[in-house]
């Protein structure tokens, strides 16, 4: 079976990718689930005005406008008025992504894993997927799209990468909702969640999700050692929850290492969680999975058109530019933090509630320009003289 491009995963990125090629070019999609955007594998954070330059129906995700911030000893509350966070519906955004990529003419083929691929002398690829009923065909493509996330599964096969080694790994539970404040997103560190942090995210249809992450090896505890003994009434009383019934279990993995610039390897390219794009500070990945996803479809589609390999060369550079600084001192900040003990947590938050609306959004979004440290720098310099 030939096609021009062959996807890894259908995720965000990987349906981003396929929903920017034109119809004449013929695109696979495998994914190893039964179903796009089942099991669920992310809490579902971004933001109100990515989602709208998207184009995502407002449906699909919950908007939130403030967030809180919660140590041991400190709270931090921030009004979000002009940086709205998000939660999202992920079985219904990724199923609309699935959507636009079906009508841009790409075939998915859902519960079939990919095994191997090899690089003929030709340039071309030809790769093993197992359906169901352990049934095996091999696919011929020109180019070839590791979308798989932290397995990296078309890099291992070519020896040109590994999978991640220093990773996220997360649990959260999802419930009704029977009382809470829907529009505040709260997260929370210290001696509860010492080995990482937690959060408690409302999201649409009435629910709400409450988790916690840890990176390993970094630690060896599991999240779900955590999330346990941590939903006492007590807290939820802390918290102003009543929950209703637990609808289901979310868990999933992400890289926690410094982004690589090096994406793309002749025909073959990385995009998403495969490339490294999750936000170091809180591994918020599915907005930038989109717009990689997205410009990397473009970079083909030109590709295509000309009959050359070098627009490939742009969607590189926008990696690099959009990332390399940034994600630096982001995983710096990441080995750092991952170190706290409470009083490091009751320290940083006092620190964080001295922000404004703009300089949390860009720590959190990651978009850590050296303006805006400065700037920053300065505020809470001039915060500590008025308090001498």
């Amino acid at each position: 079976m030939d096609y021009d491009v062959l996807i890894v995963g259908g995720g965000p990125a990987g349906l981003s990718c396929a929903a920017q090629l034109p119809v004449g070019m013929r695109c696979l999609i495998v994914h190893q689930d039964k179903e796009i955007g089942r099991p669920v594998r992310t809490s579902g954070g971004s933001w109100v005005c990515d989602l709208q330059n998207i184009g995502v129906p407002p449906e699909f995700y919950q908007t939130i406008n403030e967030i809180e911030i919660r140590s041991d000893n400190q709270r931090s509350l921030h009004h979000m008025r002009n940086h709205k966070m998000a939660v999202l519906d992920i079985t219904g955004l990724y199923q609309w992504l699935a959507g636009h990529a079906r009508r841009a003419g790409a075939e998915i083929w859902t519960g079939a894993k990919f095994l191997t691929t090899l690089q003929g002398a030709d340039g071309f690829f030809t790769s093993e997927i197992r359906l169901s009923g352990n049934e095996s065909r091999s696919v011929r493509s020109k180019y070839i799209v590791d979308a798989s996330g932290t397995p990296r599964a078309v890099m291992q096969s070519l020896g040109l990468g590994a999978r991640a080694q220093r990773v996220g790994v997360g649990i959260e539970y999802e419930y009704e909702i029977e009382e809470a404040q829907k529009d505040r997103a709260s997260l929370f560190v210290g001696a509860p969640v010492l080995q990482g942090y937690g959060w408690i995210f409302p999201a649409p249809k009435n629910h709400i999700r409450i988790g916690v992450g840890v990176i390993q090896p970094d630690t060896d505890v599991s999240p779900r050692d955590i999330i346990d003994p941590l939903l006492t009434p007590e807290f939820l009383q802390s918290y102003g929850l009543k929950l209703g019934d637990r609808i289901q279990v979310n868990a999933g993995i992400i890289p926690s290492e410094p982004f690589e610039k090096k994406v793309v390897f002749g025909r073959a390219i990385r995009v998403g969680d495969s490339a490294n794009v999750a936000t170091p500070t809180v591994g918020e990945g599915i907005r930038l999975a989109i717009e990689l996803g997205g410009h990397l479809g473009q970079c083909l589609k030109d590709c295509h058109l000309i009959g050359a390999d070098f627009p490939l060369k742009a969607y590189e550079r926008q990696a690099t530019r959009r990332f390399q600084w940034q994600y630096k001192f982001g995983f710096w900040a990441n080995q750092k933090i991952a170190a706290y003990g409470p009083e490091d947590w009751d320290k940083s938050i006092a620190r964080v509630a001295r922000l404004d609306e703009a300089q949390l959004a860009a720590l959190i979004r990651c978009e850590l320009t050296p303006s805006r440290m400065i700037n920053a720098a300065f505020n809470q310099l001039k915060s500590k003289l008025q308090r001498a």
